[in-house]
């Protein structure tokens, strides 16, 4: 945790599955005494991985920390598509995963690279009218999403079979990895969902340690 003094701070926490962002901010909280505190970019409680928390004074710094680059290692499932777009919502879809080897993912993956729009899933905290979309997902109920400027700085393979992708995503804030997994797969002749995600760092945090974590989470 970088400190600037008492109850002030940015604490770099290692967020577990199954946890909201906001249970690890407000558990965060209570256990460190912070009367004032607030985290930075929200992780599914499928996803684990950095969730840096600013504490006191260092809420006002949490804006710029937002606008910064993150990475990402995750699984795409291929051949079946879910409501939510990951392991949480029922199967939606499913399809034949088309034979390809290392050069035509390659292709794939580089066809991704750089600045582009992406409208973001129904199964989101972005809000509507006041009411978060993923409650109007809930409730059936599907509007229209206006498509949001992004960009992927970097998207590799970290390891592959026709059952799965193992990659790995730099990409700038308002990215959707449960989206761009689906338009992997789409691309790739198939449909697909994120198996699994983790947050490795969000910038200016890339040179944090493995060890980052400092709170324990699993505590009530």
């Amino acid at each position: 945790m970088k400190t600037a003094s008492p109850g002030n701070g940015i604490l770099l926490l290692d967020k577990p599955l199954g946890l909201s962002s906001n249970a690890a901010l407000q558990k965060t909280r209570r256990m460190l005494g912070a009367d004032k505190a607030g985290h930075v970019g929200s992780l599914d409680p499928l996803a684990s991985g950095m969730l840096p928390i600013c504490l006191g004074e260092a809420t006002k710094i949490a804006g710029d920390i937002l606008s910064g680059r993150k990475l990402y290692r995750f699984t795409v499932a291929l051949g079946t598509r879910t409501a939510t777009g990951d392991t949480e919502g029922s199967v939606v879809e499913t399809a034949a995963v088309p034979d390809f080897d290392e050069s035509q993912l390659d292709r794939v993956l580089l066809q991704f690279h750089g600045s582009q729009t992406q409208i973001p899933p129904m199964y989101s905290a972005l809000k509507r009218d006041g009411q978060p979309l993923y409650k109007l997902a809930r409730a059936g109920i599907e509007v229209e999403r206006a498509a949001r400027d992004i960009e992927i700085f970097t998207l590799t393979r970290q390891a592959w079979s026709l059952s799965q992708l193992e990659l790995e995503v730099l990409c700038s804030k308002g990215t959707y990895v449960r989206t761009l997994a689906e338009d992997i797969a789409k691309a790739l002749g198939t449909c697909g969902h994120v198996r699994a995600l983790r947050r490795v760092y969000v910038e200016p945090f890339n040179e944090a340690p493995n060890g980052y974590a400092g709170v324990d989470c699993q505590r009530p």
